[in-house]
């Protein structure tokens, strides 16, 4: 049995190689305002919310934009009441297909990567066409 020798070698791409290990954090109890500040500031989609330094939810740009209109809620609502939660995520060793599978079954569009308990990264389907636009 002889190997072809034409056939590429496929090289695994892992969630750490391309996600943003940029990530902002910020308490439960900040208050919707505050979040979409910071965001601004700091020009990131999403913001990782921790009780007790844990990940337990997700405050996206889209999250602000519909359930602070779509409910009314005042814009010093603290986050834990707009966020969501369970927390999605993902480990950074996983493979990059795997990632891609997680967000498209769970229908979201920024996966916290998260390695023993700690926020360490996030990667979002933009990092997903970018890639594999680059690739």
């Amino acid at each position: 049995m002889s190997v072809n020798s034409s056939e590429p070698i496929q090289q695994k791409t892992y969630v750490k190689d391309i996600m943003n290990s940029s990530v902002i954090s910020i308490d439960s109890s900040v208050t919707a305002y505050d979040a979409a500040r910071m965001m601004e500031d700091t020009g990131v989609g999403a913001v990782i919310v921790l009780e007790n330094n844990m990940p337990v939810g997700i405050v996206t740009d889209r999250d602000l934009a519909i359930k602070i209109t779509a409910h009314s809620f005042p814009v010093n609502t603290p986050v834990r009441r707009i966020m969501s939660s369970p927390l999605i995520s993902i480990d950074p060793t996983c493979d990059l297909c795997i990632a891609s599978d997680l967000m498209s079954t769970r229908n979201v569009r920024k996966l916290p990567v998260i390695d023993d308990d700690k926020v360490v990264g996030i990667i979002t389907t933009n990092d997903l066409v970018k890639y594999v636009a680059d690739h």
